[in-house]
């Protein structure tokens, strides 16, 4: 017997399970082996007889703590205490109840049910569940082969009831995962009313799990929803150590995912290491910059975790309340953790009401149930006192204890059950005159029932897959006439039973309707606030609902836990205003992030923008960067201070030229006027003059006709002006060459005619360039684009480079003759030699004009303009000064050196 017990795990469950087998597949089991059954939970359970029978499987007591076991010896737990959700097993009752007096739900079939508690314990799940569907047999002796119907007989001598087709129950996701793998080779459909795992949805691996609660998909996408509502970018959160917690937050984590939110911290609450692991995250809480917290936990975990961060007065925190704890009464009447959880916003199950049901509730009364021992221990604790007065105490006390002391392998502690009974049995006896009518109790309030109604859907599920299997068209035809379609209540295959949960239309007596689409319902949230009371606890506030993917809610009737309609602030960073984009920090979670300004030409028009977007070309950005405004056109205008400059020089310019002009007419018949070629140097002024009033075409609003004027006129001038010294220069030399014997000849060519000639010669030349250029490609004014910033430049477009190359290029060659002859002629014999005059006026204008070409190039917007204009007057002021100051100052100052005798002295 020993070595049987000891070999628990391998070998009973393993005979457990072939016996569950057997006895539903019909197969033939063999076992020579005797063990006794190991450890049971508890005895106590609730049924009622009928034609098919409903398995219930609950956890109806508080959840103790876990132990963490060794495998070294049998499993030891703490007991079960505490009634807690007795309400959902009358919920599953009342169902039976009222299907059974609904005359076209399952007409002349009875339905019943065997309820047992699991106390959330696997193995006293699984065991709970195995016994209700292959029979609660108290020994594994199976030492022949026993047929099918001989096991239904032998279930039937030995337990006295009936092998249950159907299991309601599973109330954690782990429990149903466990359940339906094992339930799921024999097709036991399993119908869960608390199991959320989004994992349960999968068909392939959990073929008989149904469930009436919704997939935490749903519950985790509206939390998502929530915060990415309410900018919380910055969150913690703690989950229990289950599939339920590790799921829930997966799916919250993949909803964030590129909606900027982000988790600081995850914390992991174990079962085994509740107290120790609620301190760690309470430190967490404590410490983090997070101020909004998403809790996936029990109510019992979460219960520890806030009396935590009560002792440590933190009661700035925000929490989002999953459905396993956002509506648990433990938790709002608790007063000591009033202050830390007032305002938590969660999301529950959807609240419903089943008429009747408060009225058969309160009706319960032991006398009427004497063989519910789970309503006798709730009305012991209720009224204080034991019902049953005739039976004595002190045999109850000697029957539980003989009970207890006589199952030695039993995995609860005696000790403990033994005060527990011996604290009951303490107890008096009850008058029979209590009653539940006027009790104000979590038992009888049925305003929002949530779990308990998904207990009801559950049983009406089951009635209606039921209903659909017994239904025959031939019902009432002889036996012998019978369709094989035809199920009878006492020969149900769970395997079809299946096939018909899976395609059931279920309506319920209050109208509602649904259908299993896999193994999931259409989803349906709560969301609930809780609101501080003037008692000082909490009550629950309905603020909203979830249907499917969409969210409704009402913000202004939250109250959030600073005691404000003002909403919780939880940011990492605060969000980028506009004209400013996020900047990741390198090694911090993308919620983490400093704000750069946008460059010029860019912009951010909203907050938290990830990118700075560029103005269109014709478009800047204004001051702030939040902005595309409309460039300013820009050119080079009379008003403002170069455009001064600049027209200030050309007019003195222009003015000094004329100012020589009248000088040179007043002494026109001096040596010094006579001697330098008067009509060349008349023609000379005039074309400076020309060239510095041509400066003041340039400033201005570019126009069709400025642009084409502006070149030719500056091509036209400085040809004419250089014409005028070439042709001077031309001059002496040959003044100097005729004095040579056999040059007599030379001058001939020289005279004032041939002169005139050739500077009209030159200057066609250029108006033809200049002719032939306008017509084919002129200048035209247009926007440059292409410098950045807050103004667009208005500028004459040079369409033909070629074009303003050859006026250039062709005052340059002019230019570079004129150089090159004055420079041969700079040494001739005179006392006034005008060649080294134009020498070095030349070197000037040469000088200036190469500098202009690459600062004419790399120079930007209008000073493009500026650039030319003060070639053009440098050059001017270079040739005035250089031929025309010295002459003047003779003229004007020393007179007496303005004698032939002077100039003609070597």
């Amino acid at each position: 017997m020993a070595a049987c017990q000891s070999r628990w795990p391998s070998t009973a469950l393993s005979l457990l399970l072939l016996s569950v087998a057997g006895r539903q597949t019909g197969l033939v089991v063999v076992q020579a082996t005797v063990c006794s059954r190991w450890g049971v939970p508890s005895d106590k359970s609730l049924s009622q007889g009928g034609d098919v029978i409903i398995g219930g499987l609950f956890n109806l007591y508080y959840i103790p703590s876990a132990v963490e076991q060794g495998y070294t010896k049998l499993p030891s737990y703490e007991p079960c205490t505490g009634l807690e959700s007795l309400k959902n097993i009358y919920a599953l009752a009342f169902a039976v109840e009222e299907i059974n007096g609904n005359s076209t739900l399952l007409p002349g079939v009875k339905l019943g049910y065997r309820i047992l508690d699991s106390c959330s314990r696997y193995p006293w799940a699984l065991q709970g569940a195995l016994s209700m569907v292959g029979g609660d047999t108290h020994s594994c002796n199976l030492t022949a082969s026993i047929p099918r119907s001989a096991a239904y007989e032998q279930k039937e001598e030995t337990a006295g009831g009936e092998l249950v087709p159907l299991l309601i129950g599973a109330s954690r996701s782990t429990t149903g995962i466990m359940l339906s793998r094992i339930l799921g080779p024999l097709s036991v459909p399993v119908i869960s009313y608390l199991a959320s795992c989004p994992c349960l949805s999968d068909r392939t691996k959990f073929p008989n799990f149904f469930r009436t609660i919704p997939s935490d998909i749903y519950q985790a996408r509206a939390m998502a929803q929530l915060a990415i509502r309410f900018n919380w970018t910055w969150m913690g959160a703690v989950i229990e150590n289950s599939d339920y917690g590790q799921l829930a937050i997966q799916v919250f984590q993949e909803e964030i995912q590129g909606k900027g939110v982000c988790l600081e911290f995850i914390e992991t609450l174990h079962r085994e290491t509740i107290v120790n692991d609620a301190r760690r995250a309470a430190l967490k809480i404590k410490t983090s910059t997070a101020t909004v917290i998403l809790i996936f936990c029990w109510y019992t975990d979460v219960k520890k975790v806030f009396l935590e961060l009560a002792k440590r007065n933190v009661t700035d925190r925000q929490f989002l309340a999953s459905e396993a704890w956002s509506t648990s009464d433990d938790l709002l009447q608790d007063l000591a953790i009033s202050k830390v959880a007032s305002g938590v916003l969660g999301v529950a199950l959807r609240s419903s009401t089943i008429p009747g049901f408060e009225k058969y509730l309160r009706s319960l009364h032991p006398s009427h149930r004497p063989d519910d021992e789970f309503f006798r221990e709730f009305w012991q604790e209720e009224f204080g006192c034991t019902p049953g007065a005739e039976q004595s105490q002190s045999t109850q006390f000697s029957n539980f204890t003989s009970a207890t002391w006589s199952d030695h392998s039993s995995n609860v502690s005696s000790s403990s059950l033994s005060k527990e009974a011996l604290l009951k049995a303490s107890l008096p006896a009850c008058s029979g005159t209590e009653s539940l009518e006027g009790v104000q109790h979590p038992f009888t309030d049925t305003s929002q029932l949530r779990v308990a109604y998904n207990v009801y859907l559950a049983v009406y599920a089951a009635a209606h897959a039921l209903h659909s299997l017994l239904s025959c068209s031939n019902r009432d035809s002889p036996p012998g006439n019978n369709s094989s379609t035809c199920s009878s209540p006492k020969h149900i295959k769970p395997r079809e039973l299946l096939q018909h949960l899976n395609k059931v239309n279920i309506s319920t007596p209050q109208g509602e309707m649904f259908h299993f689409q896999g193994a999931d319902i259409p989803a349906k949230y709560d969301l609930v606030n809780w609101q501080n009371t003037p008692e000082g606890s909490l009550k629950l506030v309905l603020i909203g609902r979830v249907d499917g993917f969409d969210l409704h809610l009402n913000e202004s009737a939250i109250q959030w836990s600073t005691g404000t309609n003002q909403v919780p602030v939880s940011v990492c960073s605060e969000s980028c205003p506009p004209g400013t984009r996020k900047a990741n920090r390198k090694g911090e979670p993308l919620c983490c992030f400093d704000c750069i300004p946008c460059a010029e030409g860019e912009i951010s028009n909203k907050t938290g923008s990830l990118h700075c977007e560029r103005c269109p070309s014709e478009f800047w950005s204004n001051s702030e960067q939040t902005a595309c405004v409309p460039r300013q056109l820009d050119f080079l205008a009379f008003n403002e201070t170069l455009g001064i400059t600049l027209t200030t020089a050309a007019v003195s310019g222009a003015a000094v030229t004329t100012a020589v002009f009248v000088v040179f007419i007043l002494y026109h018949k001096t040596p010094m006027v006579r001697a330098n070629n008067s009509e060349l140097s008349f023609l000379l002024l005039l074309s400076l003059k020309l060239c510095f009033l041509c400066s003041l075409v340039f400033i201005g609003r570019p126009s069709v006709w400025s642009c084409r004027f502006q070149q030719a006129a500056f091509g036209i001038s400085f040809v004419l002006c250089v014409s005028c010294l070439l042709v001077k220069t031309l001059v002496v030399l040959a003044v100097f060459r005729s004095a040579r014997p056999g040059a007599e000849t030379l001058m001939k060519w020289f005279g004032p005619g041939q002169q005139r000639g050739s500077v009209g010669f030159f200057t066609s030349v250029q108006v033809i360039i200049c002719a032939i250029w306008l017509s084919l490609s002129p200048p035209e004014p247009r926007r440059d684009l292409g410098f950045q910033g807050s103004k667009v430049t208005l500028e004459c477009s040079m369409a033909s480079v070629v074009g303003f190359s050859l006026v250039l290029g062709y005052i340059g060659l002019l230019a570079c003759t004129c150089l090159l002859l004055a420079f041969l002629a700079r040494k001739l014999p005179d006392n006034f030699n005008e060649a080294k005059l134009i020498t070095f006026s030349m070197l000037i204008f040469c000088a200036v004009w190469v500098a202009f070409v690459p600062a004419y190039v790399s120079s930007p917007g209008k000073y493009v303009v500026a650039v030319e204009i003060f070639a053009i007057l440098a050059s001017s002021y270079g040739l005035l000064i250089c031929i025309f100051a010295p002459k003047c100052f003779v003229i004007l100052l020393r007179p007496e050196k303005n004698t032939k005798k002077h100039l003609m002295a070597r």
